[in-house]
């Protein structure tokens, strides 16, 4: 494993970070983790090196800061790694909830102390709420009681938020959404030099789209050696930007697993050469033009209150969209038959309120219902 500086306060940390919130899960349900297959790849990860954990309130269905407190309570192992969760800003309704939500999260991580805290998916909205709430009185205190080491922010707006955000104070550290189809999507690039040049520390999230990048289409994929996978290209196009100290990534198998590792074990800033370069930029190029709705699957948005399998539809749409496979239709009259498809969505908009994307997801709904149901 190599390992990068990370905060003002030079820490060394894994360049690869374990996230959260993907868990292997019980027959589907996202809340029923796998505690026996997550301990065993836990352990493997710690083993061969990993030391940023990366967790969150709500990951899980809220569970996985409870699994994590207790797979740690069990091996003794917490001061082996850093251990990261993120504030629920949302969750904050009046001054001094922000503390209150740190000490609950303490309670269910089962630790006295998070090595680094985040402001959790900050756009506009949430921006201006959690000033308006004087959230930084709370969080100069947690500091100060030693109860979080770093403080910074993850990030999912456009990029003059991210500039009025990150000129806010002297953050330590910031997270944002970053892989080779997202360059100018959000922060971007941009984002992530301007980090750079001010000397804050840089996470990412989403390197390979929510599992999207690890399976191409055929004339992507012949861009590529075979020698890797597509996920370890998918890495190494972050690696290889000095800039980043951390990429996280959200794993599900032991395969997985071993192949990030492997891949965060050689590359480095700078490793990639030209003619790789110019396959990122042709990938991005024959992507662009095939993808029709920009979800991660992060599952910000569920559950739905209507109960329609939103990440599911989309899904299907984008394979059916990217690839021509009619097995899709097939699919999504399995949720139709359930009462899960867009004919179950009442516009209520919770969905779009809350999506890190900030997709037009009712008209999406309906566009992807049409493809995926049309004779």
């Amino acid at each position: 494993m190599l390992y990068r500086s990370f905060t003002p306060d030079e820490h060394r940390v894994s360049q690869l970070g374990f996230g959260c919130m993907r868990f292997p899960v019980v027959d589907g349900d996202n809340s029923h983790i796998d505690e026996a297959l997550t301990t065993e790849i836990l352990d493997y990860a710690i083993d061969h090196g990993v030391n940023y954990i990366d967790t969150a309130y709500p990951y899980h269905g809220e569970q996985s800061e409870i699994f994590l407190g207790e797979y740690f309570r069990k091996n003794g192992r917490r001061d082996e790694i850093f251990l990261v969760s993120k504030c629920p800003v949302w969750k904050a309704k009046e001054k001094g909830d922000f503390y209150r939500l740190l000490k609950s999260q303490l309670a269910r991580l089962q630790t006295d102390r998070l090595d680094f805290y985040l402001l959790h998916a900050l756009d506009k909205e949430r921006w201006e709420a959690l000033l308006a709430l004087d959230a930084f009185s709370d969080m100069e205190r947690a500091l100060s009681e030693g109860l979080i080491g770093n403080l910074g922010f993850s990030f999912h707006d456009e990029y003059s938020v991210f500039e009025e955000i990150l000129s806010y104070r002297d953050w330590d550290f910031c997270q944002i959404q970053l892989n080779y189809m997202d360059i100018y999507h959000q922060a971007g690039l941009t984002g992530l030099s301007t980090a750079g040049e001010r000397g804050i520390s840089v996470v990412i999230m989403e390197p390979v789209k929510g599992g999207k990048l690890a399976y191409p289409p055929n004339d992507v994929r012949a861009l590529f050696s075979d020698e890797r996978t597509m996920a370890s290209h998918a890495l190494r196009f972050l690696f290889n930007r000095p800039e980043v100290s951390v990429v996280l990534s959200g794993m599900s198998t032991m395969e997985q697993v071993k192949d990030n590792i492997a891949t965060a074990s050689e590359a480095t800033p700078g490793c990639l050469s030209s003619e790789e370069t110019e396959s990122y930029r042709m990938a991005k190029q024959i992507l662009d033009a095939r993808t029709a709705v920009g979800c991660t699957a992060c599952e910000y948005c569920l559950p739905c209150p209507a109960g329609v399998e939103i990440p599911k539809i989309f899904k299907l749409y984008n394979n059916l969209y990217t690839y021509g496979e009619l097995k899709n239709k097939a699919s999504y009259t399995k949720l139709t038959a359930a009462g899960t498809d867009q004919s179950a969505c009442v516009a209520c908009g919770r969905c779009e309120s809350i999506c890190p994307q900030h997709l037009s997801i009712i008209e999406d709904l309906r566009n992807a219902h049409r493809a995926l149901t049309e004779v």
